[in-house]
């Protein structure tokens, strides 16, 4: 279907749906503006606090862990408390933690602040994916998920500009600082965002009989089990290993991007500069990540979900070889939304934990649940 076609759709659908649309987006942007203001400022908090490569390195990778164990967290809090208010609860967590980053004296302190921090960033994506998936129509799904998907690019742009400036101005931690805003949405959300009928009505049939909510409860277990047994298992280990290389290959290449531009050539870095490093990242993700994650949607429904990951993926990895080399401290322009935007949707996404931003469209297919069967 064309984008117009699905703009019609969109007209018809009600407004309780996309102020759902608009909040899970909202949630996943912002949370792409606190968690990748990290990766922006990285070379001024390995100076300051005397951080090795590796180290940081790691800590991004306790990040990373974090959201993982935070998807499966917040997947348990939402079915308990409902969808809306584990949504908010994901977003106030990223964004005090990362005011939280800027108080940091010493590296324990900051990973500390970034592990908690990869909960609610892993706890959004669960949470604001499943409502949508639970509000929007069956036909209209994937595509509103690629939607969610590509604020993330939004929230990235954001994210350089607003590191680009106040950097000019203040130190590190005064980025940080900025990333409480998110929390902000969360009060729009608590009185402009409806529950998932779905989880409304779960709920009072869990209250009217006690017995069928515990063998519910442990229905539930052995469904997750079952992931790991066979017909399922092939698929799963699948799926796992995409999209753990899929997110090695990711952050491995963006948390390192802006460091290594910003860096003076004799560190081993570019020598772009601040404002250099940011026009470039903010031009990396509005002309080639929106358009890459916001197609995927589209072109999935073309081709099939499989080849669209497929192609996607095998795209991208090709373009890595084509990265420009180290001959020029100006940003390589004409190459950066071509190699970029051959990222999909679902190149560094998760799966089962929902760690990140999955192919959501692909997964239902073979792991569908009686929830996501009875969306209208």
């Amino acid at each position: 279907m064309a984008p117009g076609g699905f703009a019609r759709q969109l007209s018809g659908t009600t407004p309780a749906q996309r102020r759902t649309l608009l909040a899970a987006a909202l949630g996943w942007m912002l949370d792409a503006f606190d968690v990748m203001l990290y990766a922006l400022v990285l070379t001024h908090i390995m100076r300051e606090l005397g951080m090795s490569k590796g180290t940081a390195g790691l800590l991004n990778t306790l990040t990373l862990l974090a959201s993982g164990i935070g998807g499966v967290f917040f997947g348990f809090v939402a079915d308990r408390v409902g969808r809306k208010r584990a949504l908010m609860l994901s977003i106030l967590t990223y964004s005090v933690c990362s005011f939280a980053c800027g108080l940091s004296t010493s590296i324990p302190m900051l990973a500390a602040f970034r592990f908690v921090l990869g909960l609610g960033m892993g706890g959004e994506w669960n949470t604001g994916a499943t409502l949508v998936a639970e509000t929007w129509p069956t036909e209209l799904r994937a595509k509103a998920i690629a939607l969610v998907q590509s604020s993330w690019a939004i929230g990235y742009a954001l994210a350089a500009l607003v590191a680009g400036i106040v950097l000019h101005f203040a130190g590190w931690r005064a980025v940080f600082f900025v990333g409480v805003a998110p929390a902000l949405v969360t009060l729009w959300i608590q009185h402009g965002v409806p529950e998932s009928g779905m989880w409304q009505e779960h709920q009072r049939t869990s209250q009217e009989s006690a017995p069928m909510a515990r063998a519910q409860l442990h229905s539930g277990s052995a469904s997750f089990a079952r992931l790991f047994l066979p017909p399922l298992l092939q698929y799963t280990v699948a799926l796992l290993l995409a999209n753990l290389f899929g997110m090695f290959a990711w952050w491995g290449l963006f948390t390192w991007i802006p460091p290594y531009l910003s860096l003076p050539i004799e560190q081993g870095g570019r020598g772009f500069g601040v404002m250099g490093t940011t026009g470039l990242m903010i031009f990396l993700n509005l002309a080639g990540m929106f358009p890459g994650y916001a197609s995927f949607g589209w072109v999935a429904d073309r081709f099939g979900r499989r080849t669209s990951f497929m192609s996607y993926t095998l795209l991208a990895a090709l373009l890595c070889r084509f990265m420009p080399p180290r001959v020029h401290r100006r940003p390589c322009w004409c190459w950066a939304p071509w190699w970029h935007s051959s990222e999909p949707g679902s190149f560094r996404g998760q799966a089962l934990l929902a760690a990140n931003s999955s192919p959501r469209a692909f997964v239902p297919a073979r792991w569908a649940s009686p929830t996501t069967e009875r969306a209208p």
